[in-house]
């Protein structure tokens, strides 16, 4: 995998070693010139010049993979310079930049040697150069030739070093993010099946013990009968409108049109046989979506318990802004109880959905329960502070 952040640095490094190279032949042709004006072999040197030239400028072309074509490529660049040198030993510097073209192109052992092979000839030129024996010229040439392998061989490990941790991190980015998608569908499917007891499964409850009601009176006492079939109804509309809010996931029923939280709790009911008061305390504060939606779900949720478990015969619901938090408290004056009932777990998720959706939000959920003296539930919602 290519990165961005690799590619400027290769691009200024290749622009340098190219740059290099054209310079350096070029200053060796002159050179050449004006010390050997009228040498037979001049056309020679200018011709190979010429066609070392043109051989570099196809390097690019043939991209930096070690195929096959590079690999002849760079053969016949290599062996005309050799030519070269040995015609004209000037042209012996030119091999610089050839290091940095054999570095790209081969395997590093492959590399090195071929690198060695041009300080042999960088060393053999410079002596044959020189007017008598200067042991610069013995030492000179490898010591810049492992030097500069030596960093770019340390480069191109570092520069891998960094494509390996950025491909790594983009992995595990990508994973990340993979585990967010799943945390977040199943937190979704949580919410939903939340939504669900707290709306239709109660309703479908209600709605089975109003018409077993019914049943159950429907000789006897056949307005009774029909109180209870006409409660089941608007029972049965309030879970139709349940089901499309949730097709379409917006906000409760309750909750449209602009309506607010007290609204809604003043609103709702335990069934035909229990009074449900609602009060509000404190000063009423704009509630975040998820807030409203939460309390009205509790509450709801509740008041369907409140109903089925209780025997209750009144039940208040208590709003309070604290401030800093919003608290609704659901009492009852049913016979209460000291532990869950052991058939709870069959019947959905209760109290635990509503502690899952107080946690969400950062609250705390509390419940107070004497057998014989009724219940208290509280959930309470911390605020974020005012602007």
């Amino acid at each position: 995998m290519s990165h961005p952040t690799s590619k400027p640095d290769t691009r200024t490094l290749t622009t340098v070693a190219h740059t290099a190279f054209f310079l350096l032949l070029g200053a060796s042709v002159v050179r050449f010139l004006l010390r050997h004006p009228g040498e037979p072999r001049t056309p020679w040197i200018i011709a190979l010049s010429v066609t070392l030239a043109l051989l570099y400028v196809l390097g690019p072309a043939l991209g930096a993979a070690p195929t096959a074509r590079r690999l002849l490529w760079l053969g016949l660049v290599v062996t005309t310079w050799m030519v070269l040198v040995v015609l004209a030993p000037s042209f012996a510097w030119c091999a610089v930049p050839l290091f940095f073209t054999a570095l790209r192109t081969l395997p590093p052992r492959a590399a090195i040697v071929l690198v060695a092979l041009l300080t042999g000839f960088v060393v053999i030129a410079q002596l044959q150069l020189a007017k008598s024996f200067d042991p610069n010229l013995l030492l000179a040439p490898p010591a810049v030739a492992a030097l500069a392998t030596a960093v770019f061989v340390h480069m191109e490990r570092q520069a891998q070093a960094q494509r390996t941790l950025i491909d790594d991190l983009i992995r595990t980015r990508r994973e990340l993010a993979a585990t967010e998608r799943r945390e977040g569908t199943l937190a979704e499917r949580q919410r939903l099946s939340m939504e669900i007891h707290d709306t239709l499964a109660q309703n479908l409850s209600s709605q089975q013990m109003l018409l077993q009601a019914a049943d159950r009176t429907w000789d006897t006492d056949p307005a009774t009968a029909r109180a209870h079939v006409r409660t089941a109804t608007g029972i049965a509309a309030h879970g139709l409108a349940e089901a499309r809010r949730l097709v379409h996931d917006l906000a409760p029923p309750e909750l449209a049109d602009g309506a607010g939280l007290a609204e809604a709790l003043r609103s709702l009911d335990a069934g035909p046989d229990i009074e449900v008061r609602f009060h509000l305390e404190g000063t009423p504060a704009p509630l975040p979506d998820r807030v409203q939606s939460a309390l009205l779900r509790i509450a709801q949720g509740a008041l369907a318990n409140v109903r089925e478990h209780s025997g209750a015969r009144t039940a208040a619901l208590t709003l309070s802004f604290l401030g800093d938090q919003v608290v609704l408290d659901i009492a009852d004056d049913g016979h209460g109880f000291t532990e869950p009932r052991a058939d709870a777990a069959d019947r959905g998720h209760g109290l635990p959905a509503m502690r899952a959706r107080v946690r969400q939000l950062g609250g705390t959920l509390t419940i107070e329960s004497t057998p014989g003296e009724g219940t208290v539930l509280s959930a309470a919602i911390p605020l974020e502070p005012a602007p």
